[in-house]
């Protein structure tokens, strides 16, 4: 298996534990009646719960590029060393996402965003051009 391919699975198992760790501390707040319900009202989760549903959210949409580019390299047989290596970067800064979006600090899940961003762009690059 391609390595790309292998780090993309982490990658949904991560979303998986993401959903998880969200759904508890989302469901206390918002309560069972209403995340069980039809959700006619919308009602949104704010701090540390709100964070990880944010965080788990961001997750998605990234994982959707982070997707297209291991497609993209193991379809065309395009594995090299940097792809490889900018799949495991993707995954190591989708894990740091977390904590660094719950931790609030100014500007931190931004750069940790950036580095995932730019190892999908650059695994792309790698086989396009």
């Amino acid at each position: 298996m391609a390595v790309e391919l292998q780090v993309l699975g982490y990658a949904a198992l991560l979303q998986v534990v993401q959903f998880l760790i969200m759904a508890v501390p989302v469901n206390v707040q918002l309560g069972t009646k209403y995340t069980g319900g039809p959700r006619d009202e919308r009602k949104e989760p704010t701090g540390v719960a709100g964070r990880l549903k944010r965080a788990m959210d961001n997750h998605f949409e990234g994982l959707i590029l982070f997707t297209i580019a291991v497609v993209v390299v193991v379809l065309s047989n395009a594995s090299s060393a940097t792809t490889e290596r900018c799949a495991w970067l993707y995954f190591v800064a989708r894990v740091l996402y977390v904590p660094a979006y719950i931790s609030g600090v100014f500007a931190l899940r931004s750069l940790v965003w950036g580095v995932g961003f730019v190892a999908t762009t650059v695994m792309l690059v790698a086989v396009l051009f």
